[in-house]
């Protein structure tokens, strides 16, 4: 174990794979919960727009597991987020996404884990499916080892290995190749996730079974792949340029456009609504959604919205039936409420708090399982009739990264304001956008889609607001002001 490093130098590996499938969460989420157990601070990455597998990161290391995309974020600020996430650390594993050169559609190498790896000047480690081959894997590792020379493939991890026998043909396929095989791993059902209509089951919905996967991801790296060979390799790592992302430098350097109106098209008459303007000591109150149905949040939003002066509180859709005391805005973030419908719908108490705190021009921003929520119905099961719309589970997957323009002015963004998103859902909300929609998306067909009604901004696009640091200040503001 080595002294804790600023960030910007602390020893890094990033694990990938040929393709998805391959073994990334097992070999990364064992790695990370192998490492902590030998008494590593372990600051666990992931890269692209995935809430889910970051949650298992968090279990495995005790820490916030944080998202690397170069898509959301802009490269530029791919190193400075992985040193703030790495401060204090003494190795940083970094999980990829998809195959290694796997990018945005369209895009090159953009967001793809070669870019990733690349711009944390990080050594990659190759994870590999070798359940159906033999020799072959060698010529497979040759390709990804020569594709890009920028990428530093520094060691193979062979998973589903089927035998000693089986093992000893691929050793020896691959003595060809330069490459040291750091690991090797038999199938293990144990270890294996349950995954549902858009991937892994998040670990706040597992709990204890949770726990015991990641305990048995941990115990299978830790008796198949030399740790030390591995931590050797992430010490070789080079030093970032630069500083570490930190919220508050953020917003200082991203000032936020002045506010919309307050009313919004809300008449009042004096001072704010009973309940909003904040705390007596300026902070206002904004209450984040989490529990089992909202998992999906990033990390730097909460650390955003405290930067900018809020009092951050954490509540369970599932399980409250009152906001936090003081409750001056509220952000519902990602999840699966279509899952936990009927208990949602059940909580008819926490429903109609939030329907008056919209109601009165709190400031709100919801998005994909937000939106969902703050809908008339869900899959016919009363949510909180925030939205004139209704919301059902569907067939079809939409999945991708957005280019995205404000249509007006809202809570979040003035009009005009561009970001990047990602969708990632299986339901429709009918209609897909108010009178006022949230979004305009630079798709061929040029849709519009959410809802802007008074403070309440509600969209299916999921965003990171380190790309556009304003958001956070300018939503703070509102709910000083409402």
């Amino acid at each position: 174990m080595g002294s804790a490093g600023s960030g910007r130098s602390v020893p890094r590996l990033v694990i990938a794979a040929p393709s998805s499938g391959s073994g990334k969460t097992t070999v990364a989420t064992g790695l990370m919960a192998a490492l902590s157990a030998r008494g590593f601070a372990v600051s666990p990455h992931k890269v692209g727009p995935d809430y889910i597998d970051p949650g298992y990161h968090a279990l495995a290391t005790g820490r916030a597991g944080r998202n690397l995309d170069a898509y959301l974020c802009g490269a530029e600020l791919v190193a400075p987020l992985f040193a703030h996430g790495a401060r204090g650390c003494d190795i940083a594993v970094v999980e990829g996404v998809m195959g290694l050169f796997d990018g945005g559609a369209g895009e090159g190498e953009l967001a793809s884990t070669a870019q990733v790896a690349k711009l944390l000047r990080a050594p990659v480690v190759l994870v590999v499916d070798a359940s159906a081959q033999a020799r072959s894997v060698a010529a497979l590792v040759h390709g990804f080892v020569s594709w890009d020379p920028e990428v530093r493939v520094g060691g193979v991890i062979l998973n589903k290995v089927a035998s000693d026998r089986h093992e000893e043909l691929l050793r020896e396929a691959l003595d060809s190749v330069g490459v040291p095989v750091m690991g090797v791993l038999r199938r293990a059902a144990q270890v294996e996730t349950p995954s549902r209509h858009l991937g892994l089951v998040p670990v706040a919905e597992r709990s204890g079974v949770a726990v015991e996967a990641v305990s048995a991801m941990a115990a299978q790296v830790d008796g198949g792949c030399d740790l030390s060979a591995l931590v050797s390799l992430a010490r070789s790592a080079g030093p970032l340029a630069g500083a570490a992302w930190d919220a508050g430098e953020a917003l200082v350097s991203s000032p936020p456009p002045p506010l919309p109106s307050p009313t919004l098209g809300f008449a009042r008459a004096g001072g704010p609504p009973d309940g909003l303007g904040g705390t007596p000591d300026g902070h206002p109150v904004v209450a984040v959604a989490g529990g089992a149905a909202f998992t999906f949040s990033y990390a730097e939003h909460a650390e955003l919205l405290a930067a900018a002066g809020a009092r951050v509180v954490t509540f369970d859709p599932l399980r409250d039936e009152e906001l936090p005391e003081g409750t001056s805005g509220v952000v519902i973030g990602g999840g699966f409420p279509e899952v936990y419908a009927s208990e949602l719908s059940a909580n008819e108490a926490l429903r109609k708090r939030i329907a008056e705190l919209a109601a009165r021009g709190a400031p709100v921003a919801a998005e994909c399982a937000g939106l969902l929520y703050l809908c008339r119905e869900l899959d016919g099961m009363p949510m909180c009739g925030v939205l004139d719309a209704s919301a059902r589970m569907s067939e079809r997957l939409t999945l991708g990264y957005r280019d995205a323009v404000a249509v007006g002015d809202s809570v979040l963004a003035p009009a005009g304001t561009r970001m990047r998103g990602h969708e990632f859902h299986r339901t429709v909300v009918e209609p897909g956008a108010g009178s006022s929609p949230a979004w305009g998306l630079r798709t061929p067909e040029r849709r519009v889609e959410g809802f802007v009604e008074g403070g309440v901004h509600a969209s299916y696009l999921h965003t990171h607001w380190a790309s556009a640091p304003g958001v956070a200040r300018r939503f703070v503001e509102r709910c000083r002001t409402s």
